[in-house]
């Protein structure tokens, strides 16, 4: 189907949030931009939050992102210990909540370079997930 075709059934089919959840189980992060103003959007949505167009195309992301805030989590060693919440603002513009994996909580700074990828959630579902951007001086120790 062309992307004319595609954006003519915009109403059809499977919402946005299901498809960003086919990509995740395809072990691909993408992210919705729009044609007609050039502008990345994320939480998947059927129209352009900054213009309103419907021309809305899947995009793989650089996965590029900085760390805007971060969170720990304190929980009991049998319930899975304590994790990271992060919001990080992706190189392509909008910002989305994750964790960084593979750094000890305490070192998740705001300002960090992190990188994102396709990892699995608490229950075992695919979701993006980052990681410290050693390059870019994003370090932190492991865990």
């Amino acid at each position: 189907m062309s992307k004319q075709a595609e954006r003519e059934t915009w109403t059809e089919g499977p919402g946005p949030d299901a498809v960003f959840a086919k990509h995740l189980a395809d072990g691909e992060f993408r992210i919705q931009r729009c044609a007609a103003c050039a502008r990345h959007v994320f939480y998947p949505r059927l129209a352009c939050s900054h213009c309103g167009s419907v021309e809305l195309d899947w995009v793989a992301p650089s996965g590029r992102a900085t760390v805007y805030a971060v969170s720990v989590v304190s929980r009991s060693a049998d319930k899975g210990g304590p994790y990271n919440v992060v919001l990080v603002d992706l190189a392509e513009g909008p910002r989305m909540m994750g964790r960084v994996d593979g750094t000890a909580h305490e070192a998740v700074r705001i300002g960090m370079p992190v990188t994102a990828r396709v990892g699995k959630g608490a229950g075992g579902e695919p979701c993006v997930v980052f990681e410290a951007d050693a390059a870019a001086g994003g370090g932190g120790s492991a865990r």
